[in-house]
């Protein structure tokens, strides 16, 4: 009896130690400011951060769960607007507010986890470093905790950061996606022939042979994108800001030929593991290419094609696959928009 009062008051004496170095040397809340750069114009930042459904699509506090699930409220952008959202694996929920918003300035977001009544309250400033650069500032404020709690302030800012750190690499490949979108759109002059550097990409996509017979080919296009498509957002999960235009990678010169090889597919940011054997990840090597706009209908591509082997040619220059990149998604009996790219080298 005597060992158990022992051991009990000394069970009493080490929660009395820890709670009074708790409540003397923890702070009860915890404030500080993380500062973060992005290589993209300040509104296409700041429309990232303003409108949750776009918010929620790159932070890495909603798409580390596969399980989460987020309802969005009217209004779905700028002061007012909210979300509530309830992750039954990992047993938490929580709502979602946008208090105050300055225009491309700043905002301040409000956040209730699980069924603490005290908010975070997080502060987020924007300043343009330049026409191509942003400055993101966030200021955050975490809620009061109890004295037995506050030992999570000892971790909180070193989460918070490395939340911050795979949310910005999330941001950077949907901004990266919607300006390479913006600038190739831009960037078109139809029927003109141009010089182009390509970066190297990574491709999700299918191998396919088909037969080359009027517009059966082209119909066979518009079903294995779909497939992709289909693939990409509904059982990755993937958002159209997500992945880049579609790309089909052939051979220059197989239009002559009765049955044609090709693979198409959408360009993703990473490799991961795809569970359907009937998808595959291919990598696009940085090349320069001979490149020209076509729009029409899929069958008049050949002669754009024609002009670019044609121009290697004239140049002395050795070429490899031609690469059908559709700036707008194949569809069956509408025409194309899309660009071609030869690959050159000495």
């Amino acid at each position: 009896m005597r060992f158990f009062k022992i051991i009990a008051v000394f069970i009493v004496l080490v929660i009395g130690a820890y709670a009074a170095s708790m409540y003397y040397f923890v702070d009860e809340n915890k404030d500080f400011e993380i500062e973060k750069e992005v290589d993209y114009p300040l509104e296409k930042v700041f429309l990232q951060f303003n409108n949750l459904q776009n918010f929620t699509r790159w932070n890495n506090f909603f798409t580390s769960s596969q399980s989460i699930d987020i309802d969005y409220y009217t209004p779905y952008a700028g002061q007012g607007s909210s979300i509530s959202y309830a992750d039954p694996k990992k047993d938490t929920d929580g709502e979602m507010f946008i208090r105050y918003e300055k225009e491309n300035r700043a905002l301040r977001y409000q956040l209730f986890e699980d069924k603490n009544e005290n908010p975070t309250v997080v502060e987020v400033k924007f300043k343009a470093v330049s026409a191509e650069k942003t400055k993101i500032t966030w200021v955050v404020h975490t809620p009061k905790l109890s004295v037995l709690s506050r030992v999570k302030n000892f971790w909180t800012e070193d989460k918070f950061a490395e939340n911050i750190d795979k949310s910005m690499t999330n941001l950077k490949n949907v901004l990266g996606n919607k300006v390479e979108k913006d600038n190739q759109m831009a960037a078109i002059k139809y029927d003109s022939l141009m010089v182009e550097k390509e970066e190297e990409k990574l491709l999700l996509g299918i191998n396919v042979s088909t037969a080359n017979k009027k517009d059966a080919l082209y119909k066979n296009i518009v079903m294995n994108y779909n497939k992709i498509y289909n693939y990409t957002t509904m059982d990755l999960g993937k958002k159209d800001d997500e992945f880049g235009f579609p790309v089909l990678i052939t051979d220059a010169d197989n239009y002559k030929d009765k049955e044609v090889s090709y693979f198409l597919g959408i360009p993703l940011s990473k490799k991961f593991g795809v569970t359907d054997n009937n998808f595959s990840f291919r990598s696009q090597s940085p090349t320069q290419n001979y490149v020209m706009y076509y729009k029409g209908a899929y069958e008049g591509r050949v002669k754009a094609i024609q002009q670019l082997v044609q121009k290697a040619k004239n140049d002395e220059m050795r070429f490899g696959d031609i690469r059908q990149t559709f700036i707008e998604r194949p569809m069956d009996d509408q025409d194309v928009n899309m660009k071609l790219s030869l690959s050159v080298f000495k």
